[in-house]
C-alpha cells in the first residue's frame, strides 16, 4: 500500500525547491499524490477495506488542503504543480 522510501526519495528529488528541500508544498503533495494513487490500487482490489479508505480520505483531504494553500500563496507555483502531477482534469 505505501510507496517505497526509494520512490519517496526519487519523487523529493524531482519536486524539490533546493537542496535540502522535504517540506514544501510541491513536495508534499507530489508524495502524496503518489500514496494516494497506490493506495487507490489496493482499494480496487479489496473494496472493503474501509480503514484504508478513511486513511485515503484523509490523504485527499490534506493534499486540498495544502494546494488551496498554495493557489493562494502563489498561483504560477499552483498551475506548474497541477500539470506535472495531471490532477484536477
Amino acid at each position: 500500500m505505501a510507496i517505497s522510501q526509494e520512490r519517496k526519495n526519487e519523487i523529493i528529488q524531482e519536486y524539490r525547491t533546493h537542496d535540502k528541500d522535504t517540506g514544501s508544498p510541491e513536495v508534499q503533495v507530489a508524495v502524496l499524490t503518489a500514496e494516494i494513487t497506490a493506495l487507490n490500487e489496493h482499494l480496487r482490489e479489496h473494496h472493503k477495506d474501509h480503514h484504508s479508505r478513511r486513511g485515503l480520505l484523509k490523504m485527499v483531504g490534506r493534499r486540498r488542503h495544502l494546494l488551496n494553500y498554495l493557489r493562494r500563496k502563489d498561483i504560477q507555483r499552483y498551475r506548474n504543480l497541477i500539470k506535472s502531477l495531471g490532477i484536477r482534469r
